[in-house]
């Protein structure tokens, strides 16, 4: 912004206030570049916290009706006969896989039994990372805007401010009139960086809080379950 724009520039503090669409247009190239980037990365971290939430609650309402079946008194071999014809996901994945192995074991009689315990819970542990991950996935974007976008804003109201003062000492002349758009137009990336950074670690910090409850109560599972066959292969020895 130069000593011409600061005089004339349709931004000058007017009755009607000034406006954020025009203050984005006379602003710096770089300014715009970091708005255009923060707003970006706002919009992404916005899908990325949607997606999540809508993810975690449906695991949620999955994993509540799968364990409400589990425990119902329902044979497990009648249980992995109907589930094993679908596409499963969360626990009902980890059953169906751990199952599988248990069944291969118990039907190759060239494996023996005293091994089979070990290999359901490597089955076990693999599903839960695979699990773990997915509801995992793209939460380090969310870490990234979290951490990074106050400073980026920062660096585009410090750019700002600087071809202010150069305009300003150019012109002449401090009037509130010259200098509230440039500096109006500096700080509203900062402002546009925080917009971007907070929900961002909200969100961030809830999704990690619920991913690990999940992951304890997958492996809660996991032991239950694999104590449950183990006492299959102690009475099949």
């Amino acid at each position: 912004m130069n000593s011409s724009e600061i005089t004339s520039s349709p931004l000058a503090a007017t009755e009607g206030g000034i406006s954020i669409f025009s203050l984005i247009l006379q602003a710096d190239i770089v300014v715009q570049l970091v708005v255009l980037g923060l707003l970006v990365a706002s919009v992404w971290s916005w899908s990325i916290i949607i997606e999540k939430i809508l993810l975690i609650a449906r695991t949620r309402r999955e994993t509540d009706r799968f364990e409400q079946t589990f425990w119902s008194g329902q044979s497990l071999q009648d249980l992995y006969t109907a589930l094993s014809q679908r596409r499963n996901a969360s626990m009902a994945a980890m059953f169906v896989a751990a199952m599988r192995e248990w069944k291969r074991s118990v039907e190759d009689a060239a494996k023996p039994l005293a091994g089979v315990q070990v290999r359901i819970e490597k089955v076990l542990d693999v599903s839960i990372a695979r699990e773990v991950d997915q509801m995992e996935r793209r939460l380090m974007f969310l870490a990234t805007v979290g951490a990074t976008a106050p400073f980026v804003g920062l660096f585009g109201t410090v750019w700002g401010i600087m071809n202010s003062f150069q305009a300003i000492a150019g012109a002449k002349t401090t009037n509130l009139t010259v200098v509230a758009p440039g500096i109006a137009e500096a700080l509203f990336a900062t402002a546009l960086g925080l917009l971007a950074a907070i929900p961002a670690v909200i969100f961030y910090n809830k999704f990690t809080h619920d991913v690990t409850r999940y992951a304890q109560r997958l492996e809660g599972f996991a032991d239950e379950f694999a104590s449950i066959l183990s006492r299959q292969v102690d009475v099949r020895s």
